[in-house]
């Protein structure tokens, strides 16, 4: 996976005043506490709603210093080239491709913030972005021309992304992993043995990237069969690269900030929404159990209120129904969870009935 340039201590971010922003490759644990504190302090994606704008938000690419002022045949402090291009075709997201997601070779892909820190994985805001008029070697043909649809351009191409970057094993702090990677097989036995081998170093690896590879497949396959997921964008190693749920808004200054979608649990919807909310969430169920697969840790924590959408995240421990002896227990676990919140808020539900139906769908 391309990593970013290391960058001083001194150059992270400790302000949201401050209109250039530069991140380091890799901060410390001490850093990640204080940067949290300090800039976003929200868990699993969770920003402040548009409507109460505060001082969580994470400044979007629109309060970085004028890209054309820098060294277009470098990338800055916390920047890398675009990826996309760099990993294979298998490894980016489902044609077709959204209009928004940003291929072209001349992005440079800009960390803005953590969103999150997770047992297994933290969470990243990250700015895909062309500046006006930005080309790279790799852009032109043989001829020294632009293919068709590549030339430059007066006006900026720029999408937000969530970077996703799973730690090793013993960085990690998720021990419930045999529960829910039963049944998984990797395509190749050398690998399989090594990950049933706890002191092989090859096989920790293996493991880190296997929920990295388990997430990325089922946003892909949930997102071409209609569900409400994130577009899984790419992944590369232990990154996985996806959309970013939410939305820009402009503060007191004029500075726009990225304002990612609250939790499920932070809303109190009207009747009417919650009804809408509860028929969002069974179909996307219901598309999860038709593939064969149950979220295996679906609770309001992992679903965000995109203003009257939802949309289920955090999908790398998914269960297959079919090969995992403790799917059916999963399964029912999720169901009760999200039915416990949907009856205290006054609709009537049954968990029983739920799974009742899911399996029926699966089978």
């Amino acid at each position: 996976m391309p990593h970013f340039p290391e960058t001083p201590k001194s150059l992270l971010v400790q302000a949201a005043k401050r209109t250039t922003k530069q991140y380091s490759a890799r901060p410390t644990p001490d850093e990640l506490a204080a940067n949290r504190r300090a800039r976003v302090g929200r868990e699993d994606l969770e920003g402040p709603h548009p409507s109460a704008l505060g001082v969580d938000a994470v400044d979007s690419g629109a309060a970085h210093a004028d890209p054309r002022q820098a060294d277009p045949s470098e990338p800055g402090p916390g920047q890398r080239w675009s990826t996309w291009r760099s990993v294979a075709k298998g490894q980016r997201g489902p044609d077709p491709v959204p209009g928004w997601v940003v291929t072209r070779d001349a992005a440079l892909d800009t960390e803005l913030g953590i969103l999150k820190t997770g047992k297994e994985a933290d969470a990243f805001l990250l700015e895909r972005a062309v500046p006006p008029g930005g080309v790279t070697p790799s852009d032109r043909g043989p001829d020294g021309g632009l293919p068709a649809g590549d030339a430059p351009s007066d006006q900026a191409e720029r999408c937000l992304l969530v970077a996703k970057r799973y730690r090793s094993l013993e960085h990690g702090q998720f021990h419930r992993g045999t529960e829910y990677t039963e049944g998984r097989r990797t395509r190749r036995t050398r690998d399989q043995r090594a990950m049933e081998d706890r002191k092989s170093a090859w096989g920790r690896a293996v493991s880190a990237t296997q929920w990295a590879d388990a997430e990325f497949v089922a946003l892909r396959d949930l997102w071409s069969a209609g569900a409400p997921v994130p577009y899984p964008v790419q992944i590369d190693g232990t990154e996985v690269l996806m959309e970013f749920i939410g939305t820009e808004v402009s503060d007191e200054a004029g500075r726009v900030q990225a304002v990612a979608a609250p939790r499920l649990t932070r809303e109190r919807p009207s009747d009417d929404l919650l009804e809408s909310y509860w028929e969002q969430l069974t179909g996307g169920m219901g598309v999860l159990a038709r593939l064969g697969f149950a979220h295996g840790d679906l609770s309001p924590y992992n679903i965000l209120a995109d203003g009257e959408r939802l949309v289920i995240i955090d999908l790398p421990q998914v269960v297959d129904l079919a090969s995992n002896p403790f799917a059916s227990e999963v399964l029912l676990r999720d169901c009760r969870t999200v039915c416990a919140w949907f009856t205290a808020r006054g609709l009537d539900v049954d968990a029983d009935a739920l799974f009742a139906d899911l399996l029926a769908q699966a089978f």
